[in-house]
């Protein structure tokens, strides 16, 4: 991803437990443009699977996902 990427949208999911961090992305992604991007930090090690299950599923690309400690931080750009 690129650093002068701004996001059109941050979300602070940290603390939530699975399915929750998944539900608040698909109603997030819903709340931005296409082409977009939304920022989210998360501590469920469960995203690091089921973000990029949700992005191929939903055809939306998760850019970038990085791990530091515990928490977990994504990107994801709506496609359509």
């Amino acid at each position: 991803m690129s650093e002068n990427v701004t996001p059109a949208l941050v979300l602070d999911l940290k603390g939530l437990l699975c399915p929750m961090p998944v539900v608040k992305i698909a109603g997030a992604i819903k709340r931005v443009q296409i082409g977009d991007t939304i920022e989210a930090t998360a501590t469920d090690p469960g995203v690091m699977a089921d973000i990029p299950a949700w992005a191929k599923s939903t055809g939306n690309e998760l850019v970038k996902m990085e791990r530091e400690g515990k928490v977990i931080t994504f990107w994801v750009q709506r496609v359509k």
